[in-house]
């Protein structure tokens, strides 16, 4: 039995989704753990796509366990629309669903707070101020909404300390006495669905059954290791899988990371590859690098070696999934990023602060292209020979193999090396 971590390697949009969808054949419950409705998990199967913004990419397998845990902010309005709009597509989400009762809930007003707040990047959900009440133990959980009293009571502190703010920021109190009916109305649906997840997921892993644990957003925008303050809220690293679902360390026996053949940020913050040019709009334009949750433009660059090495050091992945390798067919030669030069000196080390990663030079390095289309290949004798030496380049700097290739956006379209770790954990080996 193996149970498996996916998360992004680098500023999240690395193509999770598609990853997720495919190898939660091979599992019998996915688990998200931390993050809100601000992820935007995208999978094509046939003709249609789905956006996945709260509920685990796994709820596309029929039979399959998804799970949000006691790490997500929930906010009960976006979770009802997300689940109707799978239901319209055919997928059972209520039979598939459970929901931990200690995640904590995102209020109407928490959006509100967020749209004032210092602009860096953030999708304006509420997660941050939700993750803010959440750490200043003010936050209430799914468990006090489904106890009418104990929300009564909860409730009426929090919404104190709102209108305080409203009054002090000069602007309108928002309808507190509407929010909370709302909320109330909301329990009673949600509570088919809401359980000890953690109890749930344990229990399932003590008979037997194998867990994916799905992350959101990418390892660099993880609230600790992240670029802070451009970072997320919540643990967005491998560590963020032991607290944001209950389970211990000892049960998790691999970690995957997923990463694009480039690199990609939407948002505000320091990235040092960065293509301000033609060739950074060209991989925009081929790679179709707009924001599936806010439809904003990404900021395009080249693969950062020293990034990867700081993500895999914290995360101790096993192998690589590399997607998008189709979007740098065109090109000649590809710059890859090995190094920083800091006041001279070349290193891979990762600046601890964003004025140290905004202060470095790139140093790259050119890999001879392949310019020839590898768009939908599955089988990795047939990749280009360039295209290999190029996967074989990123495996030897950033001392992880690259053990998946996504060359399309369909689940066929995707190449498993044989003999990689990632196979082996794939069909249940430790």
């Amino acid at each position: 039995m193996s149970n498996v971590v996916i998360l992004g390697a680098q500023w999240g949009d690395e193509g999770k989704g598609k990853i997720v969808d495919l190898f939660s054949e091979r599992f019998d419950m996915v688990v998200r753990y931390q993050g809100g409705h601000n992820a935007g998990h995208t999978v094509r199967i046939g003709d249609q796509t789905f956006v996945l913004k709260l509920i685990p990419s796994g709820i596309l397998r029929p039979g399959k366990r998804a799970v949000i845990g006691n790490g997500l902010v929930v906010d009960p309005a976006a979770l009802l629309k997300e689940i109707e709009s799978l239901e319209a597509l055919g997928l059972n989400v209520r039979g598939q669903l459970f929901i931990s009762n200690r995640a904590h809930l995102i209020f109407p007003f928490h959006r509100l707070l967020e749209t004032l707040s210092a602009a860096i990047g953030t999708t304006s959900r509420g997660i941050g101020p939700s993750y803010e009440d959440k750490i200043g133990r003010r936050g209430i959980r799914l468990a006090e909404l489904l106890e009418p009293s104990h929300f009564a009571d909860r409730y009426e502190a929090l919404v104190e300390e709102k209108a305080l703010i409203a009054r002090a920021l000069g602007i309108p109190e928002p309808d507190f006495g509407a929010i909370r009916a709302e909320y109330e109305g909301y329990a009673e649906w949600l509570r088919p669905m809401v359980c000890d997840a953690a109890r749930l997921i344990n229990e399932a892993i003590a008979a037997g059954q194998r867990v994916m644990f799905e992350g959101a957003q990418g390892a660099m925008l993880d609230i600790d290791h992240g670029t802070y303050p451009f970072v997320t809220s919540s643990s967005a690293t491998a560590g963020g899988v032991c607290t944001g679902s209950g389970v211990p360390p000892t049960r998790i026996h691999g970690v995957v990371g997923v990463s694009k053949a480039y690199i990609t940020r939407v948002g505000a913050g320091p990235f040092p590859t960065e293509d301000r040019g033609e060739a950074g709009d060209e991989l925009r334009k081929r790679g179709n690098e707009f924001g599936s949750v806010t439809g904003r433009p990404r900021r395009c660059g080249w693969f950062d070696v020293p990034l990867l090495r700081y993500t895999s050091l914290v995360n101790g992945f096993d192998s690589l999934v590399i997607t998008k390798l189709d979007v740098l067919d065109h090109l000649e030669e590809i710059p890859v990023c090995v190094g920083y030069r800091v006041n001279g000196q070349v290193t891979c080390d990762m600046p601890a602060t964003c004025r140290g990663l905004e202060s470095i030079e790139p140093v790259y390095e050119r890999v001879p292209g392949w310019k020839t289309s590898t768009a939908g290949l599955a089988r990795y004798e047939d990749l280009p020979g360039r295209a290999r030496d190029y996967l074989a380049f990123l495996e030897s700097r950033t001392g992880v193999e690259c053990g998946c290739i996504s060359t399309g956006p369909e689940r066929n379209q995707t190449i498993l090396r044989s003999g990689s770790r990632l196979e082996s954990l794939l069909e249940d080996g430790v």
